[in-house]
């Protein structure tokens, strides 16, 4: 069943399940996924634009090849990428690549704010 789509509460209750991962909205309606207080891993547009999140960035161009999915307004020079809702991944894939994003955030943290975030 790898093949399902998530709804975009599953994202969110996946997002929040990640290692210190919390929850805000900012600018005017945007769902903000990240750890350490303020590093974001994943941003979700209430109104059911997209989903947006970081890659590799050796991975970034190939992604962006993809039908439905492009680079994140104001983010894609950090390597983000959208895709919107219904996702062009399945669930499998879009879980690891959600949890890859909080992997590469948290390696940017300094080590002390590592501890227990890594997975």
């Amino acid at each position: 069943m790898s093949e399902r789509k998530m709804t975009e509460e599953q994202v969110a209750a996946f997002c929040l399940g990640l290692p210190g991962a919390r929850e805000d909205y900012k600018w005017g309606g945007i769902r903000v996924f990240s750890v350490a207080e303020n590093k974001m891993f994943a941003v979700m547009d209430l109104a059911g634009a997209g989903l947006s999140f970081k890659v590799d960035d050796a991975l970034f161009l190939g992604y962006v090849d993809r039908p439905g999915v492009r680079p994140a307004p104001y983010l894609a020079r950090a390597r983000w990428i959208s895709v919107a809702p219904p996702y062009a991944m399945g669930r499998e894939e879009l879980t690891e690549l959600l949890q890859r994003s909080h992997q590469l955030v948290v390696r940017r943290l300094p080590k002390r704010l590592q501890v227990g975030l890594l997975i």
